[in-house]
């Protein structure tokens, strides 16, 4: 008796129709993300309000919102290094990339990141099942002992500091931003929006905030002129791939954010990676947890992003085969927009006076404070820029600033 045949069959009109909305939702992605200080959980719980009156197959919605959630995670890096403000999962780029922007390295940056995501794609979705069921075989130990993990990572990073002075700058940076998350995290102030609490705020201010008001007594951004990289596509591969791994452990350890992760990415990498490598494996991270997110909902049935919770309350089916191509078309079209984008928006701001933009886009934090989290969203945007000087001006990483949300988690607060 002959075994049973898989077959393949290719539907003209609903490919044409999926494309219509991944373009449709890589569109709202590209926006989300070169709004400085738009976090993807706040976007993604904006996309969940509008979902329901969406008119179209939830199937198709669904395409749409994990194309938009793809593509944000390839041009969130851009305000990163143009303007200084990142996307919380982008924190540690953003001084690396923002470096290489003041050295006239912007589109060697962005293209840095592109790759970045592009292979962690690539990477994470043909790996996506088996690492999935790796991690979910140990994740019961790790939830059980997620306190102590955690304890572990902060020790991590501190001890990555060099010197005695910025250790003591990182214990410092992370004791003053656990205690403002564990006052703030689980405040529902009033607000106009009522799209998602007080991230906002929290990451505007703590990583956002205090390159603008350093950027404001600069000299602004230095002609770009440079695209080439300048670090083996070995190295790039390596490190893209590590990030891609490491995107499912951010996927589901809470408080382990894509910045921590690319640190902990780049001790197992060979020298010589720098910011390069930070830029690459970070966005490797960010970008493959937006695929595992969609394997882990299948497999345990829990919404692990903001952008899943969206797809969530879309009703939308899980027909992996379909999201999944989904995903692949956005992650080329966002690989794509990021290096075209990215490189128009490096020369616009060059060309405008700098501390006027600073000034600018201060405004609009503190209004995107405001819409998500009312007055008190204002206070608290004050105070994270405060304790987001902390690491800058101690000459540490200000990924330590992750405390925010790592302390709470710990202490259970």
């Amino acid at each position: 008796m002959a075994g049973p045949s898989l077959e393949f069959v290719f539907d003209p009109a609903l490919s044409l129709q999926v494309l219509a909305w991944v373009f449709a939702g890589a569109t709202l992605g590209t926006l989300s993300g070169l709004i400085p200080g738009l976090h993807a959980n706040n976007f993604a719980l904006l996309l969940a309000g509008f979902a329901p009156i969406v008119p179209g197959p939830p199937l198709f919605v669904g395409c749409a919102m994990l194309a938009a959630g793809v593509v944000h995670t390839f041009m969130n890096a851009v305000p990163a290094m143009a303007l200084g403000v990142p996307d919380a999962e982008m924190a540690v780029t953003s001084l690396p990339g923002h470096r290489m922007v003041l050295e006239g390295r912007g589109y060697e940056a962005i293209r840095l990141s592109a790759l970045g995501s592009l292979l962690a794609v690539l990477v994470a979705v043909p790996l996506a099942i088996p690492v999935t069921e790796a991690v979910l075989a140990v994740y019961p130990t790790i939830r059980d002992n997620l306190p102590l993990v955690l304890a572990m990572v902060v020790v991590a990073l501190v001890a990555s500091e060099r010197t005695w002075r910025t250790k003591g700058a990182a214990v410092l940076s992370f004791s003053l931003a656990a205690v403002l998350g564990a006052l703030t995290l689980d405040l529902s102030p009033d607000a106009p929006l009522t799209a998602g609490g007080t991230l906002a705020p929290l990451f505007a201010g703590l990583f956002g905030a205090p390159v603008l008001i350093d950027a404001i007594f600069g000299s602004g951004i230095p002609r770009q002129d440079e695209e080439t990289i300048e670090i083996s596509s070995r190295l790039v591969g390596a490190t893209a791939v590590a990030g891609a791994l490491a995107g499912a452990v951010v996927g589901y350890i809470p408080g382990i954010s894509a910045a921590i992760a690319a640190v902990a990415v780049l001790v197992f990498i060979p020298g010589g990676a720098g910011d390069r490598g930070y830029i690459v494996a970070t966005s490797g991270v960010d970008t493959s947890n937006m695929i595992f997110a969609l394997f882990a909902l299948v497999a345990i049935g829990q919404p692990r992003t903001g952008v899943m919770v969206a797809f969530e309350s879309a009703n939308a089916p899980l027909e992996l085969p379909i999201l999944i191509g989904a995903v692949l078309v956005a992650g080329i079209l966002g690989f794509v927009l990021v290096i075209v984008v990215g490189d128009l928006y490096l020369e616009v701001v060059g060309r405008l006076t700098y501390w006027k933009i600073s000034a600018v886009v201060l405004t609009l934090l503190l209004v995107l404070s405001y819409l998500f989290t009312g007055l008190l969203g204002i206070g608290i945007f004050v105070v994270a820029a405060a304790i987001g000087m902390v690491p800058v001006r101690l000459r540490a990483r200000r990924v330590h600033l992750m405390g925010v949300l790592i302390g709470p988690l710990m202490f259970g607060l």
